[in-house]
């Protein structure tokens, strides 16, 4: 066990120490003065958080762009649009101020390519698109309501199918007939413990949250200190999945492996969505300093090894004949 423990800090502090990593520039003498444009460009996306050439992946079924100036749509003139299309990628060539446009005073001019570009407001935009990084999607796919809503239905129903038939074969699983390893308890406390951070960001520090979202990145050090802490417990719990992975097959048989390994992502995967949702209404702080008191109380009263089998040496949970070895233990 402490060579484990030894074994799963050293990785971890070598990603740290990876992640860390970064090539500072070197101060140059002379001084910047930004022009007026450079002032408004910084400005723009000190609050909207993306600029002149930004890249955007479509994400709705298709986008009107107009092919005239904006001010001739505000002045109800007719005009051309051309249409972009699901997982095109967008750059963005400028940005316009209308104030006399009541619907959206911001217009962006987006380009497909040098014969698809056109303008369109940042608000309807904004609703079909999504930064072109793998981070930015994967964010804004666990972020959409209808998405969760789906997903909590399906897990809960397969969640509690598998739960009931496993109990009733007296299959091992997480918090109702574990193994002696305290880690996939750790790990489904730091799903629900990262749900609920995750959820309080977005609550707290929505502007933060949206800049990251905009200009994401896996390093913990390169962000304000909430953000350092939700990628650090994120980190953590990715460590401590492989520790878990690689101490249940220690304690299992391959089809009782397996079958564990789906108990314990369906488990995971409840904590997520309750705790995400949950969060969002302030339920979810009692309810997970409860879940947390739930967990450790069935892991130190019923799934905790007391016992080391003196001639095989696995951990037994109780005294008597070692099911690995058959030798009597008193």
């Amino acid at each position: 066990m402490t060579r484990r423990f030894s074994l799963f800090f050293f990785h971890f502090s070598f990603i740290l120490w990876l992640c860390s990593c970064y090539h500072q520039v070197a101060p140059t003498p002379d001084a910047w003065v930004p022009t007026e444009e450079q002032m408004d460009s910084i400005s723009f996306y000190t609050t909207h958080h993306y600029t002149k050439n930004y890249n955007f992946r479509v994400t709705a079924d298709s986008l009107p762009l107009i092919v005239q100036h904006p001010a001739e749509v505000v002045s109800d003139m007719l005009v051309d649009t051309i249409s972009v299309y699901k997982a095109d990628i967008l750059v963005v060539a400028d940005i316009l101020t209308l104030r006399s446009d009541t619907v959206d005073s911001v217009w962006v001019q987006v380009a497909r390519d040098q014969a698809t570009m056109g303008w369109i407001r940042e608000s309807a935009m904004l609703t079909g698109v999504a930064p072109d990084n793998p981070i930015s999607q994967f964010i804004d796919f666990f972020s959409d309501t209808h998405v969760l809503i789906i997903l909590a239905f399906v897990v809960f129903v397969c969640a509690a199918y598998a739960i009931r038939k496993l109990l009733r074969l007296n299959a091992k699983i997480v918090h109702f007939n574990d193994i002696p390893s305290f880690y996939p308890t750790l790990l489904a406390i730091l799903v629900a413990a990262a749900a609920v951070f995750y959820s309080t960001i977005q609550l707290a520090a929505p502007d933060s949250w949206r800049h990251y979202y905009y200009h994401p990145t896996l390093n913990p050090f390169s962000v304000p200190l909430h953000l350092g802490l939700f990628l650090f417990t994120v980190w953590v719990m990715l460590l401590v999945a492989l520790a878990a992975f690689d101490d249940i097959r220690r304690h299992l048989n391959t089809s009782e492996t397996i079958i564990y390994y789906l108990g314990l992502g369906g488990v995971c995967a409840i904590d997520y969505i309750v705790f995400s949702i949950s969060a969002l209404y302030y339920v979810g702080y009692p309810l997970l300093a409860a879940y947390v008191g739930f967990a450790l109380w069935r892991y130190f009263r019923g799934s905790r090894a007391r016992y080391i089998c003196g001639k095989c040496g696995h951990l037994l949970q109780t005294k008597g004949v070692c099911p690995h070895c058959g030798a009597e233990n008193t």
